[in-house]
C-alpha cells in the first residue's frame, strides 16, 4: 500500500446542511460532483460527504452508531491565534465547540469541534514541525 490518503468519506444525515456548512461556513473548495455526494477538494486529498445510510449500505454494515466512533480528523496552523479563529469560525458556521483552544500536554496548543454530525475535529499548532502538507 502506498503511504497516502486518497479520500475522506463522512456518512451524513443531512447532506444539504453538510454541504453548507464545509463549504460556506468553513470555506472549503466544492468540486462538482453528482447530487446524491459532494466533493471538496484539500491538499493532498479530498473529503466526500455521502448520505450515511447510503455509506453504511455500501459498505454492507449497519447505518446505527451513538458515542465516541474512534477517530478525529486534524487541522494544523501556524499559530495559536490561528487555532482560535478558525475554532470560532467552525462554531458559527454550526459546529458544537467540545475543547476550546489550550495549551495540551505535548506541548502545543490545540482545541475541538464536532461539525453537524458530530465528527470530531481537531485544530492544533504544533511548534516543533509542520504536520502534513504545505499550503499552496
Amino acid at each position: 500500500m502506498k503511504p497516502r490518503i486518497s479520500m475522506i468519506t463522512l456518512g451524513v444525515r443531512d447532506l444539504a446542511a453538510s454541504i453548507r456548512f464545509y463549504e460556506e461556513g468553513l470555506g472549503l473548495p466544492r468540486m462538482e460532483s453528482p447530487p446524491e455526494v459532494a466533493f471538496f477538494t484539500l491538499n493532498g486529498t479530498w473529503l466526500g460527504l455521502y448520505g450515511r445510510e447510503a455509506l453504511a449500505e455500501d459498505a454492507g454494515i449497519s447505518p446505527e452508531g451513538s458515542g465516541f466512533s474512534g477517530i478525529a480528523l486534524a487541522h494544523n496552523l501556524a499559530s495559536e491565534a490561528e487555532v482560535d479563529e478558525l475554532l470560532e469560525q467552525a462554531v458559527a458556521a454550526g459546529a458544537k465547540l467540545v475543547k476550546p483552544g489550550q495549551k495540551v500536554f505535548w506541548g502545543g496548543y490545540s482545541g475541538y469541534f464536532a461539525d453537524p454530525d458530530g465528527y470530531l475535529w481537531e485544530v492544533a499548532h504544533n511548534p516543533f514541525v509542520w504536520v502534513g502538507p504545505t499550503d499552496e
